[in-house]
């Protein structure tokens, strides 16, 4: 017996999911959303804001120091950093998000939703009986992603922390041992570093840190990471973890890359290798997809396979950008396409902005030098030190930075860009739009900075690419 009918249901109330709902009831639809668990998802509870809350402090402290005649205490209140990342991630409460929810026209559906057939979903409440809905029109998955364990000996899931515990942590580690140099264990690395760690030691597998950016990326962070007296250790595996009990050290065995073998002992272990798709267990095998794999769309964000068009995926969940920024993108365009509006989503392949909020800042949006190659590009690069632009001095002494684009030669426009630097984050989007709306280089000797900016860097750049590669812009 079906006990509700509605237009558009989605399965999962993250910041894709919320955004995708919203959407799809802008036209008059009638719209649920199914949630487990925190309405907000992973970036407003356990990810994005925490990690951030968690950082702020030391790069503050790093900022001001580099300002001569300011004055900066020696050490961070941890006890005042930790309590402004609970208010950051809303002490863990939905309850505003909920009434967002309701003021534009959303039911929420507590409970785990599931696909038991064409249109049709069932929700299970914890204690409740399982319910039955009819959709009209769309099912949206938004289920998003979790943390990925890789099969290292003795490596107990239960033992360690993942993501979600190394943002939501009320105590600092004495000895933190984090597996994985990506965004997510940098970021972690540099965080509690600040705030008290004693030893933080990263190994990753990759030749650098951040292995899916620019080489000089993960070199900068490796040499800032270094000097503050955290351990990188790259081109390494980790091929065992052992304790004596459950509240006992850990002890890493890490094979490096020259053959030698070393022990990292811990009291914390974090694991930072990377996310899947929560797919497991919401019936898509009823309608003919793989369970935990990730969902295949088109740029509708309709999902393929899947006779009719009413199926969608959103977000993490189809892996096409793992994001919170894109996965909120792509809820606009499938929500307007339900809506009825013929659009399909090309920004989240074509210029996806990333940011590791480190010091230094790692900001990089569209292709890497070595992507765009594999493309069969014709590839012209420029690099510049952002230091030696004046805004740069103004910030504070020692100000290091760089700044890169990778331009297609045959079309004269850029397809990536990566800075590096304190608070490089704020140059992105006009890197973002200029590969976006493909503005040729001639265009943009014309987009004047001002001075003194960072953003000078933009002029500086265009120059150097000018004497470099011979260009004449008019």
């Amino acid at each position: 017996m079906v006990d509700t009918t509605y237009d558009v249901l989605v399965i999962g109330g993250g910041a894709a999911g919320e955004n995708a709902a919203e959407l799809s009831g802008r036209g008059g639809l009638k719209v649920g959303l199914i949630e487990h668990e925190l309405l907000g998802g992973e970036c407003t509870y356990w990810a994005c804001m925490p990690s951030k809350a968690l950082l702020r402090p030391g790069e503050a402290l790093e900022a001001l120091r580099r300002v001569p005649g300011a004055r900066a205490e020696e050490k961070i209140d941890v006890k005042a950093a930790l309590a402004r990342r609970d208010a950051l991630a809303s002490h863990w409460d939905d309850s505003n998000q909920v009434a967002w929810l309701g003021k534009v026209g959303v039911d929420l559906l507590r409970g785990h939703g599931r696909i038991v057939g064409e249109r049709r979903v069932a929700v299970v409440e914890d204690g409740e009986a399982e319910k039955l809905y009819e959709v009209s029109k769309a099912v949206v998955v938004a289920t998003g992603s979790s943390a990925s364990f890789p099969p290292i000996e003795g490596l107990d899931g239960n033992q360690v922390w993942d993501s979600r515990k190394a943002t939501s942590a009320q105590k600092v580690p004495k000895r933190l041992l984090i597996i994985g140099g990506g965004a997510v264990g940098a970021e972690m690395a540099q965080a509690w570093k600040w705030l008290g760690a004693e030893e933080v030691t990263i190994v990753e597998v990759f030749d650098h840190l951040l292995s899916q950016e620019e080489p000089f990326a993960g070199e900068a962070l490796e040499k800032a990471f270094t000097q503050m007296g955290i351990a990188v250790h790259t081109s390494a595996k980790t091929q065992s973890i052992s304790r004596s009990g459950a509240n006992e050290p850990a002890t890493a065995r890490i094979e490096l890359s020259t053959g030698e073998s070393i022990e990292v002992e811990a009291d914390q272990l974090l694991i930072a290798t990377g996310r899947r798709p929560n797919t497991t267990d919401i019936g898509l095998a009823t309608i003919g997809l793989e369970a935990g794999k990730p969902i295949k769309v088109d740029d509708h964000l309709q999902a393929t396979g899947v006779d009719g068009g009413w199926l969608y995926a959103v977000g993490d969940v189809n892996a096409r950008s793992l994001l919170t920024h894109t996965g909120k993108y792509q809820a606009r365009i499938a929500g307007a396409h339900i809506a009825g509006l013929d659009t399909t989503a090309w920004g989240d392949v074509k210029a996806t902005p990333r940011v590791v909020f480190t010091s230094p800042e790692v900001a990089a949006v569209g292709l890497n030098e070595k992507q765009a190659i594999e493309k069969g590009l014709e590839v012209r690069t420029v690099q510049y030190e952002i230091g030696q632009v004046a805004g740069a001095s103004a910030l504070g002494k020692g100000y290091r930075g760089t700044a890169k684009l990778v331009v297609d030669a045959q079309r004269d426009v850029m397809v990536g860009a990566t800075f590096v630097g304190p608070r490089v984050g704020e140059l992105l989007h006009a890197a973002t739009i200029a590969i976006v709306a493909e503005v040729a280089l001639e265009k943009l000797w014309h987009a004047i900075p001002s001075f003194p900016t960072l953003s000078e860097v933009w002029l500086r750049l265009l120059e150097a690419y000018r004497d470099t590669h011979g260009k004449v812009f008019r």
